[in-house]
């Protein structure tokens, strides 16, 4: 059976674990050929395994969204193997969490550049791509429509303790919507998906006095997420319980077919009723 993106070419941040892993494997069954994306070469090889033994196409480019040359290595592997660009998600990103008046610059800038600064970078490095591409359908005569899906949140309405997060989702949604207006004469689509509470690795419920962390570029970060607190999300929450990876996943699909062709410059929230924003 024919896929809805049979011959695209998708890059992926963050797609190694949790919600971009879902995301990398959606693309993927429907046909698209998948640059995947980790911090560590591991989870990034284990996924395009995967998508092989499903008999599809991908192949990883990891390291860290944050280096001063992703961005252009990250587009340049896509043209490398597959020729071109058709979706682009910036997913990849993780909370550092603390009140304004102990929040240090190194936390600010840290999730700042993962979360904003990053999609800047690897958007910016895409604009020739895209535009030759565009150029080049243009002259034949034919209309191709490409896709942008930026990751957002509820936070960015504003979340006690994470003042970088918070600032730095809202700024994505900023960027989507002039990105929007900015292409549209490329005929690229690009969109922004804000989650709510989702389950991975960094939401985990914690109980009693537990504690977690994982390492990000050398720094421990807590994750994970008190069970009172937990509890509390699912009333707020009208469908009943946090989102799985595969349903945050789902959102972002919705917008990389050819059912948005229509649609740019719009936020669509994920957050199993709970809007925030």
């Amino acid at each position: 059976m024919m896929g809805r993106l049979d011959g695209k070419v998708a890059l992926v941040t963050g797609s190694g674990r949790g919600i971009g892993r879902s995301v990398a494997l959606q693309l993927a069954a429907q046909g698209a050929r998948v640059v995947v994306n980790d911090l560590d070469a591991d989870p990034a090889n284990a996924v395009v395994e995967e998508i092989k033994a499903a008999g599809g196409e991908a192949v990883a480019c990891f390291g860290s969204v944050t280096a001063t040359d992703f961005a252009e290595r990250f587009i340049k592997t896509a043209v490398d193997h597959y020729q071109g660009i058709d979706i682009i998600v910036n997913n990849a990103g993780y909370t550092w969490d603390n009140v304004i008046q102990k929040m240090t610059d190194e936390q600010w800038y840290a999730i700042i550049d993962c979360h904003l600064t990053a999609p800047f970078r690897i958007l910016r490095a895409a604009y020739p791509v895209l535009s030759a591409q565009t150029k080049l359908e243009a002259a034949e005569g034919r209309e191709v429509f490409r896709k942008v899906v930026n990751v957002s949140s509820i936070a960015a309405n504003g979340n006690a303790g994470q003042a970088n997060y918070s600032a730095a989702k809202a700024g994505i949604v900023g960027l989507t919507k002039t990105l929007s207006k900015e292409w549209g004469r490329l005929k690229v689509n690009v969109n922004c998906v804000a989650f709510g509470h989702i389950e991975t690795r960094l939401t985990e419920p914690l109980s009693g006095t537990e504690s977690k962390t994982v390492n990000i570029e050398g720094r421990e970060i807590k994750v994970g997420i008190g069970e009172q607190v937990v509890e509390m999300s699912k009333k707020m929450i009208p469908l009943g319980r946090p989102g799985k990876p595969d349903e945050a996943a789902g959102a972002i699909l919705m917008l990389c077919g050819p059912e948005s062709d229509y649609v740019s410059g719009q936020l669509v929230v994920c957050g199993g009723g709970l809007n925030g924003l």
